[in-house]
């Protein structure tokens, strides 16, 4: 039997963090400042303030305190504010991996995708961030207009796992 459970998770501070030149200097100042290197692609990394999940070449979604960060871009990139677009979505239990294969393009079953991986993958039409948490759960960043299509869709996938 497929164990699964899909909540939402409160809004939390997210933000963008964006690199357009200098990727050398910035990645310099933020290990630094941070006490952590900028994650590598596919990756996360932080602390309980702060974490950075890196989707694409020069992008990272920013969990938490971003207020420092701005400081370090100069004119090299932007920090933007985008919490109120996106809704984090938490999968936990032994049949995440499962789910996000309904729908989905992605290899979630690779053991490859273990903790403190991302991706980012269209899921039921719609455009997903994924961070691996732990072995038994995985956050789900989701645009705000379609995370009640996309939960709705789970939730069904889901119960027809378990049946």
């Amino acid at each position: 039997m497929t164990k699964l459970s899909i909540s939402m998770l409160p809004a939390a501070p997210l933000h963008a963090f964006e690199i357009w030149s200098n990727p050398e200097a910035v990645g310099k100042k933020f290990k630094a400042a941070c006490g952590f290197a900028l994650p590598a692609l596919g990756r996360s990394d932080g602390t309980a303030a702060l974490r950075l999940i890196r989707y694409e070449p020069t992008v990272w979604l920013v969990e938490g305190d971003a207020s420092a960060l701005s400081a370090m871009l100069s004119d090299d990139g932007a920090v933007t504010a985008i919490g109120g677009g996106i809704v984090r979505i938490r999968l936990s239990g032994n049949g995440w991996r499962t789910l996000l294969m309904e729908g989905g393009v992605f290899d979630a079953e690779s053991p490859n995708f273990a903790a403190g991986c991302s991706a980012a993958t269209i899921i039921d039409h719609v455009n997903v961030r994924l961070h691996v948490v732990d072995e038994t759960t995985c956050d789900a960043y989701v645009p705000l207009s379609f995370s009640q299509g996309l939960l709705h869709f789970w939730t069904q996938a889901a119960e027809a796992l378990a049946g």
